[in-house]
């Protein structure tokens, strides 16, 4: 038997492109250092392997295809509620059977305690296998009883071979299975250590052919790297079905559940959760929550709506603008696109005639959100506009709209579904594109004024200010 010698390949984190030695640019993506070290086994050669190996015969196959209408697509059948509707929310309806979904996130956001809750709850009905390779079995019955979860129906291994924990899922066919990490996992016939490139790209595609032969559906937790990235190869982000990224400021309560890949429904969707001393709370109404606390009579700060999938969020939207004492002033976003900003000042000089020129220009979302939308252009350039004037806005006036170059407010999509969202909070103006206007009924906004705007300079000078 031809013994295996081991050499040193470096391995392309992003696409999985391979090179005898290191390189700062991926010749096949075109990414920038993201070649790291890795340790393979390599065969001895042999003149007789290649001439022993049998040829296929043309024409031969034990592979069978299914007629397509033949397959089953019954939601019953083929998703399992989990009972937490903000993850069911992000999962498009519940869990698909033989489904891998891999979760992500910064260290101590949730991730294990999102998942314990997940296994209890799907406890109630199905027999769930909690496998961890960071912590012992004990730790995890402690983590249990803290979160009050039922502990009936899981079991529980502290195990890192993934070969052996492959034999266990398909000997007891559990329900749902949960990998608590997979860069702790390793496959003994690869001479490298836990968490490399080949051991994390080969333990998934490993856990994968179980997950899909057996119908059993899986989620596996995924470290990140300094970038947010999830660490490893980008082909394991590739295979599996669902990728969810928790988010979140570790120092406020509120995470968000965010999904950037599901084959089995919207990306779109968010689910938010409050970090409390007992687990992680649903947040079924994030527009109140995220609306508490606003102060009264201060200038700089105005209400949007933003679109997350089918549901709409009310936000703070804050700016301090104050006079700079540096030759350039400093420009600050939080939660909101740092470009995007430069180009709605430069609007409001330009088309609106207000001078930000010698002013430091600070905005922030409130809450740990990031808006990206469009739609909240409107009122990121009036809460900058209230500040440089020191004149608050109305404390239940909300604005809506797209702004561009040329100073105009361009239409949104989902006008009423935000202003039903606003009627409900309790605002009674809203600040909206005129042709938007058009489209809608303002008869069902009983109580809400709407003010129609087609230029900035005119939602400005709608604006109540209060002295």
């Amino acid at each position: 038997m031809a013994k295996e010698k081991l050499k040193t390949i470096y391995v392309c984190s992003q696409c999985g492109e391979t090179s005898p030695r290191w390189l700062g640019r991926c010749p096949s993506c075109g990414a920038w250092n993201t070649m790291n070290e890795d340790v393979v086994a390599e065969p001895a050669k042999s003149s007789s392997s290649r001439a022993s190996a049998p040829a296929r015969v043309t024409g031969q196959t034990t592979l069978t295809a299914l007629n397509l209408k033949s397959v089953s697509t019954t939601e019953e059948k083929s998703r399992i509620v989990t009972g937490i509707r903000e993850l069911d929310r992000v999962l498009g309806g519940g869990i698909v059977l033989g489904s891998m979904t891999l979760i992500g996130g910064e260290p101590g956001i949730g991730k294990s305690t999102i998942l314990l809750q997940l296994c209890g709850e799907v406890s109630k009905t199905h027999s769930v296998l909690y496998v961890t390779g960071e912590e012992s079995v004990r730790q995890i019955k402690l983590r249990a009883v803290r979160l009050d979860v039922a502990q009936d129906n899981i079991s529980l291994v502290a195990e890192s071979d993934v070969d052996e924990i492959c034999g266990l899922i398909e000997q007891l066919k559990p329900g749902l299975v949960v990998i608590d990490s997979v860069q702790t996992m390793r496959c003994t016939d690869i001479a490298s250590s836990a968490g490399t490139v080949s051991q994390v790209k080969e333990s998934t595609a490993r856990f994968l052919n179980v997950a899909k032969s057996n119908d059993i559906p899986m989620f596996i937790v995924g470290h990140v790297n300094k970038d947010g990235a999830i660490a490893g190869p980008k082909v394991m982000e590739h295979i599996v079905d669902t990728v969810l990224y928790f988010e979140g400021d570790k120092t406020l309560p509120y995470r968000v559940l965010r999904a950037v890949k599901n084959r089995y429904g919207s990306t779109n969707e968010i689910g938010m959760f409050d970090m409390t001393g007992r687990g992680l709370a649903q947040i079924e109404n994030p527009s109140q929550v995220m609306l508490e606390g606003r102060p009264v009579g201060i200038s700089g700060t105005c209400v949007a709506c933003a679109m997350e999938g089918t549901r709409p969020i009310l936000s703070e939207v804050q700016s301090l603008v104050t006079k700079t004492s540096f030759p350039t002033p400093r420009r600050t976003a939080s939660g909101f696109d740092y470009n995007r900003m430069y180009l709605l000042l430069a609007v409001l000089e330009k088309r609106a005639g207000y001078f930000f020129g010698n002013q430091d220009v600070y905005v922030n979302i409130i809450g740990g959100l990031r808006l990206d939308e469009t739609a909240c252009d409107l009122p990121v350039c009036l809460a900058m506009a209230s500040s440089l004037l020191d004149l608050p806005i109305g404390e239940k006036t909300i604005a809506i709209g797209e702004v561009g170059l040329g100073g105009e407010i361009r239409s949104v999509s989902h006008l009423e579904t935000r202003l039903r969202e606003a009627c409900r909070i309790g605002f009674d103006t809203a600040i909206v594109p005129k042709h938007n206007l058009k489209t809608i009924d303002p008869t069902q906004f009983e109580g809400m004024r709407l003010i129609g705007v087609s230029y900035l300079r005119e939602a400005i000078n709608s604006i109540k200010l209060k002295d």
